[in-house]
């Protein structure tokens, strides 16, 4: 099938896919397939998917920060003071 653009249809296409990082080809037939193929889903249930802590499982841990600092960190006391405090030495060098 040979698709014939206007001037001005092709031009938009040739600057869009410019700023994509793409040809004017792939992008219009990436257009064409969005708008007229059936979206594909591989929906499974919630029993199949697990949990977000399933999901993550691999990615979070336990860290103790006593294994670093003497005595453990503490980074959870005063955390408000703290910030609040880190704010006002940022404005303070004229940082903030």
């Amino acid at each position: 099938m040979r698709i014939t653009l206007t001037p001005d249809l092709e031009r938009a296409l040739a600057e869009q896919a410019h700023k994509q990082g793409t040809t004017p080809e792939r992008l219009a037939l990436d257009c064409l397939g969005e708008r007229f193929l059936p979206l594909v889903t591989t929906e499974s249930t919630a029993e199949e998917q697990g949990t977000l802590a399933d999901f993550l499982a691999n990615h979070i841990g336990v860290l103790s920060s006593s294994e670093h600092v003497p005595g453990g960190a503490r980074m959870s006391e005063n955390s408000g003071k703290k910030f609040a405090a880190g704010l006002v030495k940022k404005r303070q060098e004229g940082r903030l």
